[in-house]
């Protein structure tokens, strides 16, 4: 479900976000065996557990909910902000950034966030997961995204270009230019915080499961 919608939503409106995102983000286009695996290595490994160690099944079934809904989340917060969402503002000191950048929110954007918790959940609960186990993915769920809006907004690495100046994420800008590190933790790109919002949203969802009992 997660990685059909993904796909889907990357193709919708594929023009708009690329003309409005490309001197911005580091990768565009569909997502490379990189991308999956920082995304979705987490709900893996809690699926493995839930059948290497089925004592506390219940528990890394809850991990892999929560990873998969941050994922998922965080996944139509930025497919459905730089598609239908004006000029977004950054979740640190709410400036006006270029559309694309880490830690930047729109009103689309943040609706589609919980959307995309949500339709995990729901996802969860259809399998017959558990109430509680769909209660803890949308918890894990939107605390991962956050998370995930946060650290892009903080601590990601900023780069500036060499050759024109504008902020990027790119090691190369789209005007041919290099970059260099203007602010934020060298090496800590987009993928790396994508990885730490799919732990923390599994970590969430975990306790979540365990208050819960479910």
């Amino acid at each position: 479900m997660y990685f059909a919608s993904s796909s889907v939503l990357s193709r919708l409106g594929a023009e708009r976000k690329a003309r409005r995102t490309s001197s911005v983000v580091a990768k565009s286009g569909p997502r490379d065996g990189w991308q999956v695996l920082v995304n979705g290595g987490i709900f893996t490994a809690a699926a493995a557990l839930a059948f290497l160690a089925p004592h506390p099944a219940f528990l890394w079934r809850a991990v892999a909910a929560g990873a998969l809904a941050a994922s998922a989340a965080d996944t139509w917060a930025t497919e459905f902000g730089t598609w239908l969402g004006g000029t977004p503002r950054s979740a640190w000191n709410w400036r006006r950034v270029a559309p694309g950048t880490s830690g930047g929110m729109t009103t689309a954007g943040t609706v589609a966030m919980v959307f995309g918790a949500a339709i995990m959940a729901v996802v969860v609960y259809a399998i017959k997961w558990g109430r509680g186990h769909a209660i803890a993915a949308m918890i894990g769920g939107l605390s991962g995204a956050v998370a995930d809006t946060v650290l892009g907004a903080t601590l990601q690495e900023r780069r500036r270009c060499l050759g024109c100046g504008e902020h990027t994420e790119r090691v190369v800008h789209s005007c041919g230019s290099r970059t260099r590190v203007e602010r934020g933790v060298p090496g800590l790109g987009n993928d790396t915080v994508n990885f730490i919002a799919t732990v923390i949203g599994g970590g969430i969802a975990f306790w979540a499961a365990e208050l819960l009992g479910s």
